[in-house]
């Protein structure tokens, strides 16, 4: 499939959780865009693999993090050693995250939900924290936080990951307004399901009843969203903020 071209150009780009699923297909495309790639990432083996598969597309920048995104220290850590390597951050991708096991809500593991709570929503907000004195210094900067239709719609027998979702898009809203005249634009994503190695690993009967909701009748390919996350993350895209963007399929039409 033929793909619009976007400049990205000397662009530094930050993907959480970029060593695999959605966060790997983004990672292809804003390379191909110009942009220079760090990927942060908690598994250290994965992410040598991801800057090997990287790396072999051409001339290309990339500089891995290893970071535990539910650790505020590990992310200033990972903060300061992308400014000595890059010298800026001028994009950042929320994109790790755990989808936590399929149970109804009166039977959830107690120590199961607070998982999913800190990597998901505490994570995503220590990123966008650590950050966004940076941006705001630079008077630049485009954030998307990889949400997801469940934060929507709700999923049954997935009350972590839903309740998660709809508390990073409503993030995404309250930080667009606070830094929008820094022309800083924060943006999410609702993705339906995708053959991610977190997804595919829920109960069939989930993944079942997920692709069955989507009138495009199939499942999210990885390339899609980062298509959409690549324009989202550009300088052409400098008036929207605080929005959410559908990629459900059809499920979601709000």
């Amino acid at each position: 499939m033929q793909t619009n071209a976007i400049d990205l150009t000397g662009r530094v780009a930050v993907v959480t959780g970029g060593a695999q699923g959605i966060g790997l297909s983004v990672g292809h495309r804003l390379l191909a865009s110009g942009a220079k790639l760090v990927i942060w990432d908690i598994n250290e083996a994965r992410l040598a693999e991801a800057k090997a598969e990287l790396s072999a597309c051409g001339d290309v920048a990339v500089h891995t993090e290893q970071v535990d995104i539910a650790d505020y220290g590990s992310i200033e850590a990972a903060v300061a050693g992308t400014l000595r390597a890059m010298r800026r951050i001028d994009i950042l991708i929320n994109n790790a995250a755990i989808v936590g096991p399929n149970a109804t809500l009166a039977n959830y593991p107690l120590d199961d939900w607070r998982q999913v709570i800190d990597v998901d929503v505490n994570g995503t907000f220590y990123c966008c924290r650590a950050v966004i004195p940076v941006m705001t210094e630079q008077k630049y900067g485009r954030i998307v936080n990889v949400a997801s239709i469940a934060g929507k719609e709700g999923n049954p027998n997935a009350s972590a990951y839903s309740t998660a979702k709809a508390a990073v898009i409503a993030m995404t809203k309250s930080l667009g307004k606070e830094v929008a005249m820094h022309d800083i634009a924060v943006n999410c994503v609702t993705p339906a399901v995708a053959r991610t190695p977190g997804a595919m690993e829920q109960a069939p009967e989930h993944i079942a009843y997920m692709l069955g909701k989507i009138p495009r009748g199939r499942f999210l390919e990885l390339n899609e969203a980062a298509a959409m996350i690549a324009w989202l993350v550009s300088e052409e895209n400098s008036f929207t903020t605080g929005a959410v963007f559908d990629l459900s399929g059809g499920r979601a039409t709000y």
